[in-house]
């Protein structure tokens, strides 16, 4: 009896203003969840203090990622502070035929052109509580200059406007009751119909054996 060809992995949108703590919530809900991985953006800025190449992006020369855009390697794109990021199409098609779902953390104009593409996803908005609150983690990370975070915030009075454009929307105010929040969303989207029918017809397939 030949083996049943691997389940396809669905794609997750997460979004959220500089600061909100998406990075944050979606590295806990993929250390603790089966099948779930993260993408690794490539991006053009140099890498901070502390980062691994491979593990936090894939940090590549500017040139490079130019010549990137220009072969259509990129499943999106997006220049962010005049540093560009990239989810790479090959890595992505990999990560779901292997079955594995994967969660791209990425801006709301890199989700648009996910859309645009019409890629099937399920996309989540994080919000921060206030802009105040917001505002308070900026300056606690202590790694922008007072013009990096006003610039930050002013970008984000504009990405907060799109959380319709998304499935879901969840709030973080506290960052283990959020991380439920999220794996909630990833387990309901494995059962809709869409998802669990290769497995259900599977399953129904042995109430027929041997019917006439």
């Amino acid at each position: 009896m030949s083996s049943s060809p691997t389940p396809r992995g669905q794609l997750f949108v997460v979004s959220a203003p500089s600061g909100t703590g998406k990075t944050t919530l979606v590295e806990s809900l993929v250390a603790s969840m089966p099948h779930l991985r993260m993408s690794r953006s490539y991006t053009s800025r140099q890498a901070r203090v502390g980062e691994v190449d491979g593990v936090d992006y894939h940090f590549v020369s500017r040139q490079r990622f130019e010549a990137m855009i220009a072969g259509d390697q990129f499943l999106e794109w997006a220049d962010i502070y005049g540093d560009l990021y990239g989810t790479s199409q090959v890595d992505t098609e990999r990560i779901q035929s292997e079955g594995d779902d994967l969660v791209l953390v990425i801006d709301v104009q890199g989700a648009r052109k996910i859309r645009r593409r019409g890629v099937p996803v399920v996309s989540v908005f994080v919000m921060p509580p206030s802009l105040d609150v917001l505002e308070s983690r900026l300056r606690g990370r202590s790694t922008d200059s007072e013009a990096q975070i006003q610039r930050r915030l002013e970008v984000a009075r504009e990405e907060v406007r799109a959380f319709h454009e998304y499935d879901f929307v969840v709030v973080n105010d506290e960052i283990g009751a959020s991380v439920e929040r999220i794996r909630a969303i990833v387990t309901a989207a494995r059962l809709t119909l869409a998802a669990a029918t290769p497995a259900a017809e599977r399953i129904a397939a042995t109430f027929s054996v041997g019917e006439e």
